[in-house]
């Protein structure tokens, strides 16, 4: 039997990278699973990948970057599977690369509106359905950027630093609700959002982790796992890095 067996959770951004690892590990520990993402094809994907692993999962498409969507994701879960016990705010972007001054708003305010507002806009929902169960418990993914800057990406700076405030202030207010919230500050992983990048780009990035190499999802999947189960049952409002030693430095 799975730590999280008899659990109900969702995992938005669950198309690809870190989102589908949580997804993937969170079905074969037991819980059944919601997969949204923007992307109908990846998440048609998740759920068969879930499914032919003898999991189980269904797929709900969610902008969480809208509040009307996020809000109609958690009644979905609802009305699939009777609950929710468990989310993960996955959901990002990284946005444009551009000192500060130079950044535009239109980027500025696109980074903000996923990488926060739909941050938020997940725990507000999730919350509200949560204390309806009598407790429950929220991991938002943050990052190594959550405490240590992003040159040339002030807004994805600013807005995994404001993850982890919404973090520790959920945790304060909910802690006697039976309902914990946790952030995870993943380094540099080996994800489809790297595919992109220059043999020299990505030689520069693994340099700056003491381990000496970039890290797996599934590696960033187990601390969630961990921080989802009973397992972490005194833990609640921190910020927890998975980072190869990166910030360390």
């Amino acid at each position: 039997m799975g730590i999280l067996e008899n659990k109900v959770a969702v995992v938005t951004g669950a198309g690809s990278g870190i989102g589908l690892a949580i997804a993937l590990t969170y079905a074969k520990e037991g819980a059944k699973v919601i997969v949204s993402d923007i992307n109908e094809e990846h998440g048609a994907q998740a759920v068969e990948q879930i499914k032919s692993s003898g999991g189980e999962a269904s797929f709900v498409k969610a902008d969480t970057s809208d509040p009307a969507q996020v809000e109609a994701l958690v009644n979905s879960t609802v009305e699939i599977y009777g609950r929710l016990d468990i989310a993960c705010n996955n959901a990002g972007i990284g946005g444009e690369s551009a000192l500060t001054g130079d950044y535009s708003l239109d980027s500025w305010k696109k980074v903000l509106s996923v990488n926060l507002d739909g941050v938020f806009y997940g725990c507000k929902y999730e919350l509200q359905q949560m204390e309806k169960n009598g407790g429950g418990v929220i991991v938002n993914i943050a990052s190594i950027h959550g405490t240590v800057a992003a040159p040339m990406s002030s807004a994805y700076t600013t807005a995994k630093h404001a993850v982890v405030g919404l973090t520790k202030n959920i945790g304060a207010e909910y802690g006697q609700k039976n309902i914990r919230c946790n952030a995870v500050g993943p380094g540099y992983i080996e994800t489809p959002l790297l595919e992109n990048m220059s043999g020299d780009q990505k030689e520069s990035l693994i340099a700056k982790h003491p381990i000496g190499r970039l890290g797996t999802a599934q590696e960033v999947a187990e601390l969630v796992l961990f921080l989802s189960s009973e397992k972490s049952s005194f833990m609640t409002g921190g910020y927890y890095l998975v980072d190869g030693g990166y910030t360390a430095v």
